[in-house]
């Protein structure tokens, strides 16, 4: 990568942030449904739910953290696809820019946009009752962790932008991402559901994220868990970026 990659990709990133502090309702709107769905299962299914822990919102915060960068990544796509459909992608292709720049752009964008909604959302964990014993390299390894799931999710996002044909088909990818944390362990231990379904909560890739994220929390050994979910993020963001590349060619040529 050129000196000129990173400083286009700059000016296009410094374009996106423009936007989102013009719109803050973005990163609102994708903090304020995880916050509420931590409040209703808190406060309202906490009691019933609540196993093997004194803590609720212990429990829970990691599962929340990846609902809200599924819903955020959504915006991702979005901003593609209204970025496609308003001729601005044309431009900047007629212009003296490194060409992945505009994808980049809006990839970092996701990075950023994301951070502030889980900075958001960790504080309001707190202010519930969040406690953790986590040292600063727990909090570092979480960190990477969902910094990498996310950058994962935003170059599918990335693939659904470049291919939709429209606002409804690039609003609704998002679903089945942000379903999959309610059947996995982070609402309730997966002991606790029926066969079929147990197996499918405890092989798919966000219960390694949540069970990991948990143990970093709670100062606990890690276990595979770690490297279970570090290969299905590493894996997924390896697959969806060629196949976003590949789909970004296919539009520039």
């Amino acid at each position: 990568m050129s000196t000129r990659f990173f400083a286009d990709t700059a000016v296009l990133l410094g374009r996106s942030m423009r936007h989102i502090t013009r719109s803050l309702d973005t990163i609102v709107t994708t903090a304020i449904t995880p916050v509420a769905l931590m409040l209703l299962f808190v406060y309202v299914f906490g009691g019933a739910l609540r196993k093997n822990t004194d803590n609720y919102v212990n429990y829970l915060l990691p599962g929340i953290l990846l609902i809200a960068i599924a819903s955020g990544i959504a915006y991702t796509a979005f901003r593609l696809f209204i970025d496609m459909k308003s001729g601005i992608f044309e431009r900047f292709q007629s212009m003296p820019i490194q060409r992945s720049s505009v994808l980049w752009a809006h990839v970092m964008t996701s990075l950023f946009a994301n951070g502030l909604s889980l900075a958001i959302i960790v504080l309001v964990a707190v202010a519930m009752g969040f406690r953790t014993s986590a040292s600063p390299l727990a909090w570092l390894a979480v960190a990477g962790i969902l910094a990498l799931f996310t950058l994962a999710l935003t170059w599918i996002a990335i693939i659904a932008g470049l291919s939709a044909k429209s606002v409804d088909g690039v609003s609704g990818f998002s679903y089945p991402f942000i379903f999959l944390p309610f059947i996995s362990s982070a609402f309730v231990p997966t002991d606790t559901m029926p066969g079929p379904v147990r197996v499918f909560a405890e092989n798919q890739p966000v219960t390694s994220i949540v069970n990991t994220i948990q143990d970093l929390f709670a100062q606990r050994p890690v276990g595979n868990d770690i490297w279970i979910a570090l290969a299905w993020c590493s894996g997924t963001l390896v697959l969806a970026y060629v196949f976003a590349m590949t789909a970004y060619r296919r539009k520039i040529t």
